[in-house]
């Protein structure tokens, strides 16, 4: 993969949104990692634990405490893009 891709906020610029996968998209909310844990790691390990994008949206939010890495800003984040998202979808 070239190099501007190795993080999905210049894979965002470069090709658009809709090329990025649910965790690609999910670690540009997240942001940071943790030391030995990048953010799209961490994206990968919410998606694999709980399906989706979508299955999120259904979660209370204190499970995504039990992720580490995830503090409470970065669920915050999350959750302010998926009410975004059902607003949208109105």
């Amino acid at each position: 993969m070239n190099s501007k891709y190795t993080r999905p906020g210049g894979k965002l610029r470069e090709l658009g949104a809709d090329k990025l996968s649910e965790a690609e998209l999910l670690a540009i909310l997240i942001s940071t990692g943790i030391k030995g844990k990048s953010a799209l790691d961490i994206a990968h390990e919410i998606i694999d634990k709980y399906g989706s994008i979508r299955a999120l949206s259904n979660l209370p939010l204190e499970q995504l405490l039990e992720i580490k890495g995830l503090s409470d800003v970065k669920i915050i984040r999350i959750a302010a893009a998926l009410e975004i998202a059902r607003r949208l979808c109105k």
